[in-house]
């Protein structure tokens, strides 16, 4: 088989095998649920299949744990997305300090593009997103197990076999390509957007260090402020930007300026601090 056709169809297999763990684990969890509660394996099964456990946060959450330990260990076991201490023996302390300020400045601009696009969440997402991050042990999964499954997945696994599809001056192409797929998954427009472009942040970073760790780093840290602006700013529950600063446009935009200018020297460091591995 042609090379680049198996390092392409290696892709789209991660991409499903992702896929298939979440569906299996939400089916397991799911069912073993709702008979726990008293119901009958029939019925449970056709509850989980009706989507009723999306009404209930704590199974969510659970079934999240499940999929994403499933995901981290086969993707490890089989080296899809092989493990390395390569990256970190190199001491990468100040190039991952400006990978943290980097994600600290992508989450304003972020937010306040995609109010400008007016993108809305469909409520029942909204409503499962709110009952997980609601909840304590839903940190386990938004910051902690969703950063690292999903960086050995999508740049890991996937950008990896993209990367070794395409020539070397065709990288930005498969960085386009795992940063959509990872949109996709999402499942929604909105995250789906936000995801496309810190997609697009993670895929570079893989292809400036070749490891998952900086995109670990960065995805922990963005998911760890969202958690938290959940839990201790109930004021921008409805997801408006504005809300945060108490209706001031003014400081708003301050706020916004201030991001950019965390955001845009993050990435001349890193840009000029990343180089690409030689092989």
């Amino acid at each position: 088989m042609n090379k680049v056709v198996k390092d392409m169809l290696n892709a789209i297999w991660y991409l499903v095998v992702f896929l298939l763990i979440q569906a299996f684990a939400m089916f397991i969890v799911g069912t073993i649920w709702y008979v726990t509660q008293g119901q009958d394996l029939q019925t449970a099964v056709q509850s989980v299949g009706n989507g009723k456990m999306a009404s209930d946060g704590l199974a969510l959450v659970v079934s999240t744990i499940v999929s994403s330990l499933l995901t981290i260990a086969l993707f490890a076991l089989c080296r899809w997305a092989p493990m390395s201490r390569s990256y970190l023996r190199s001491h990468p302390w100040v190039v991952l300090v400006w990978v943290v300020l980097l994600a600290c400045g992508t989450i304003i601009p972020s937010e306040w593009l995609l109010e400008q696009l007016n993108i809305q969440m469909p409520e029942g997402t909204e409503k499962m997103f709110e009952d997980i991050m609601g909840r304590p042990e839903g940190y386990i999964v938004i910051g902690i197990l969703a950063p690292i499954a999903e960086e050995m997945v999508f740049r890991g696994a996937i950008l990896r076999s993209l990367l070794k599809a395409f020539s070397p001056q065709m990288h930005w192409l498969a960085i386009i390509l795992s940063a959509l797929l990872f949109g996709v998954v999402h499942g929604n427009l909105p995250q789906g957007c936000h995801a496309f472009a810190i997609g697009l942040l993670l895929g570079w970073l893989y292809y400036r260090t070749d490891s998952i760790v900086p995109g670990v780093v960065f995805h922990w840290v963005n998911n760890s402020v969202a958690y938290v602006m959940f839990n201790l700013l109930p004021q921008v529950g409805d997801g408006k930007l504005i809300d945060l600063f108490h209706g001031n446009q003014r400081m708003m935009m301050y706020s916004l300026g201030f991001s950019l200018c965390i955001m845009l020297p993050s990435l001349f460091q890193l840009a000029m601090r990343l180089t690409r591995p030689k092989k």
